[in-house]
């Protein structure tokens, strides 16, 4: 489509930068963004004094992400209403919309909690199950994280959003499991059984993401001079300013691991109200959660050598193989997870990792459908009525905070998740 013109020159330029490894890459929902495009995937060398880190190609929303429950319910148990009640439930329950305030209040020593330990200290405190924590990327905590490295203005804005969903393209969508195409890892992850109903979360760091990436481009602006795109600003890794950056851009990454673990206890509690017995009754686990919007530090094997490298994915997904030890034991002959969320009213997916990925694009595949129009233009041309008319003619109930706003996420405004899947599969990337 037509924004992927300019994310191919962003793809391009991103290549230029100093320290990269390898390509730089586009994944087959790419699409034009800040610096970096939206599903643009690079790597820089660690150990390189002057390869860099860059906060355009992680985003301002730091560890944006999405987290998959399934449950022992099914399609049935959704029907004579219940559909409508559950999503005017979750809808209550769920701190939703621009500024919203989330649904955990924390003091200033338990947001540097947060920030520093990440879904840790949320299970030490019982506001997750135990078994939620290892089925996080990374844990669901990024250890070189430093409250200290991030702003008293960050922390102010995300103190009161902890906990809450946001608005633009994050979600809770309950869904349905209706095709298996990989029956073992369907089996492994509780989706083998059609008809099982799960539900899908996106979202990330909130204002306080958005606040961190901010300062990072404000005290790198000095340092365009000779880049391809201003918007391109970066730090080397190893500099005081490129730690800083990583410490802080970490720190938020484990405040979006807590906030969807919190908005995950939103959710059980709606199920809980909404069918009367307990979620670990209806076994509503989660399956997996990845993050869309991180620096990563990995090592992978470059031309026979392996290297550390900090592999910049924005708007993509970690995508480990089959026995990669960072897999918790239930996904280790699987293959990572990987969540692909699709536009309203349309497919979303579940692949696994591969050893092709590993070789051809540093572990990493799609993260969506990626966008094909921007908001502007698709507030221009569609209707927010029509758009929720054609979702209640397909039976779907939406609940939305801001109605006249959802021609944005409209699923004409996003390429085809089917194709994007089908483009991933084929190329061996998940």
């Amino acid at each position: 489509g037509g924004a992927s013109v300019p994310a191919i020159a962003q793809v391009a330029n991103v290549a230029s930068l100093p320290g990269i490894v390898g390509r730089s890459l586009g994944m087959a929902d790419v699409h034009s963004g800040y610096g970096f495009a939206v599903g643009n995937v690079a790597s820089f060398d660690m150990d390189d004094p002057f390869a860099v880190v860059a906060p355009g190609g992680v985003g301002f929303d730091i560890n944006c992400g999405v987290r998959l429950l399934r449950s022992k319910l099914s399609e049935q148990d959704l029907s004579n209403g219940v559909a409508s009640t559950l999503a005017t439930k979750l809808m209550s329950s769920i701190p939703v919309g621009l500024g919203a305030e989330g649904a955990l209040k924390v003091d200033r020593e338990g947001l540097d909690g947060i920030l520093e330990f990440g879904m840790e200290w949320l299970a030490e405190r019982g506001g997750c199950w135990p078994e939620d924590t290892p089925r996080c990327e990374h844990g669901g905590r990024l250890a070189g994280a430093r409250a200290a490295a991030v702003s008293a203005r960050a922390k102010k804005r995300g103190a009161s959003q902890l906990g809450s969903l946001g608005s633009g393209t994050n979600f809770v969508e309950v869904q349905v499991v209706d095709a298996v195409y990989d029956t073992v890892a369907a089996a492994a992850m509780g989706l083998d059984e059609l008809g099982t109903v799960c539900v899908m979360i996106h979202s990330g760091s909130r204002g306080l993401g958005h606040q961190v990436c901010t300062d990072a481009l404000t005290a790198m602006a000095h340092t365009t001079k000779g880049l391809n795109d201003r918007q391109l600003a970066c730090a080397p890794i190893q500099s005081g300013q490129g730690q800083t950056y990583l410490a802080a851009m970490q720190a938020a990454a484990n405040f979006a691991f807590a906030n969807r673990g919190i908005l995950t206890h939103c959710v059980r509690q709606a199920f809980e109200e909404t069918f009367g017995i307990s979620a670990r009754a209806m076994d509503l686990q989660l399956v997996y959660d990845v993050g869309h919007n991180l620096a990563s530090e990995e090592t992978h094997v470059v031309e026979g050598v392996s290297k550390r490298l900090l592999v910049h994915r924005k708007g993509a997904t970690r995508a480990l193989p089959p026995g990669h030890p960072d897999l918790p034991e239930e996904y280790r002959e699987i293959g990572q997870p990987v969540i692909v969320a699709g536009s309203m009213g349309t497919n979303s997916y579940v692949l696994t990792g591969t050893e092709d990925s590993v070789e051809q694009s540093f572990s990493s595949t799609c993260h969506g459908a990626g966008r094909s129009m921007p908001r502007t233009s698709a507030m221009r041309k569609l209707g927010s009525e029509e758009v929720l008319a054609a979702l209640k003619k397909k039976g779907i109930e939406a609940r939305v905070a801001t109605p006249k706003l959802i021609a944005e996420e409209a699923s004409q405004a996003y390429k085809d998740v089917d194709e994007v899947v089908r483009v991933c599969c084929e190329t061996g990337l998940s």
